[in-house]
């Protein structure tokens, strides 16, 4: 990212593009890709869509959209350029040539975002594995000054190459070493899971996509102090604390973990590994879902991607609607609690506010009649069918689905 020319100004004024390929959910407003800009501290000036067929190997758009791209950045005083979508190296060389003023993508955009709110030693480690693992296939571009040279007389290479390799090496010690130590992090973490299983400890993570809320509700339930906030990202390190159920009599361990985001980078899956096992291993997973944005579908599916890869899609889970304060009194749902199909199984669902607590004490009930059917010596299993009744399954509710 480029750093502000006036202190005064600390946003950079950048330009955002976002390239339609047919595929679908398609963001057409970059509203998504403006938030993260926002929260990466840069300041959207204009936003510029398009349609192809597929990327073009040279500029990614094209030569004719590209100049397009140049024409509005200089009308608009942005000083960089942000694509939506992953670039090559050659691609993000290429453009910044063309356009005369760095190029970035949403990998790189969401790298930056981690690498700012990273607080924990392990959150840290894993944001620069993350980041060495990008810069590593962008060497060339870093290094345009240092190009292949001729040496002396009948010789090839020259020093630019070898400042090149040198690099490589460097990064490939850098990641080797970091690699390291998050295995030591994640024997610490495993030898960790494998004490609360000796003692019996029910394990609840809560996921979802971020900015769902599901910071809000962890300091809801535990009455903890994790910080949360309406932005992107707010937590990255992940968190773990006891939850007494009072209505079965024992204690649960609840851990607040790192948010999804659709386009993940997989170096960033990779490297925050050892944080997502905690969904993996876990016994129960709260699917926190923010009922209020339009899109809540297609972000549930989001996480659902991840949690597959990471494979942690077999792990039961509870869906927790948040934000029903801010629903209009026509996509209110009937009831707080019921069922609904989701990825190919009747789902419990839960709707609440985290921020008002509306609907929290019914959604410790359901979690207490779940950790009971699941725990042996807790009693008979009880339904999830919550006010319906037992086994009812209402599927949509008013306008959410």
């Amino acid at each position: 990212m480029t750093s502000p020319a006036h202190p005064e100004d600390p946003a950079v004024p950048v330009v955002l593009v976002g390239v339609d390929f047919g595929h679908p959910n398609f963001d057409a407003e970059l509203e998504e890709l403006g938030l993260l800009a926002q929260t990466a501290g840069l300041r959207p000036v204009h936003r510029i869509t398009c349609k192809r067929r597929a990327p073009d190997a040279a500029l990614f758009v094209g030569s004719g959209k590209a100049d397009e791209i140049k024409t509005w950045a200089e009308a608009t005083g942005a000083r960089e350029v942000l694509f939506d979508q992953a670039l090559s190296p050659a691609q993000q060389r290429n453009l910044e040539r063309h356009l005369g003023m760095p190029v970035n993508d949403r990998t790189l955009l969401i790298l930056e975002i981690f690498a700012q709110r990273a607080r924990s030693h392990e959150g840290k480690l894993q944001v620069e594995l993350a980041r060495l693992q990008y810069l590593s296939t962008r060497l060339v571009r870093r290094w345009t000054h240092l190009e292949r040279q001729r040496g002396g007389i009948g010789a090839r290479g020259g020093p630019g190459e070898t400042q090149i390799e040198l690099d490589r090496r460097m990064i490939g010690e850098a990641i080797k070493r970091t690699r390291e130590r998050l295995e030591k992090v994640k024997r610490q973490r495993g030898t960790q899971r494998r004490q609360r299983v000796r003692r019996e400890t029910f394990a609840i993570s809560l996921v979802g996509y971020t900015n769902a809320g599901k910071s809000t509700l962890f300091n809801a339930l535990v009455k903890a102090q994790t910080y949360a906030a309406d932005q992107l990202f707010a937590t990255l390190d992940t968190t773990t604390r006891q939850l007494y159920l009072g209505e079965i009599g024992r204690k649960v361990s609840l851990s607040d973990t790192v948010g999804f985001i659709r386009d993940l980078p997989h170096g960033l899956v990779d490297a925050f590994e050892a944080t997502l096992q905690e969904a993996a291993d876990a016994d129960l997973l709260l699917h926190v879902v923010d009922a209020s944005n339009p899109g809540h579908v297609e972000q549930m599916a989001q996480v659902q991607r991840v949690l597959r890869e990471i494979g942690a899609d077999e792990v039961p889970q509870l869906l927790v609607f948040n934000k029903v304060d801010a629903l209009g009194p026509e996509r209110r749902p009937q009831k707080m609690v019921d069922t609904m199909e989701f990825d190919g199984k009747t789902t419990p669902r839960v709707f609440i506010s985290a921020a008002t607590l509306e609907g929290v004490p019914a959604l410790r009930e359901q979690l207490a009649r779940m950790v009971a059917a699941s725990m042996p010596g807790q009693g008979p299993a009880v339904s999830t069918g919550g006010e319906g009744g037992p086994g009812d399954s209402l599927g949509t509710i008013g306008n959410l689905t």
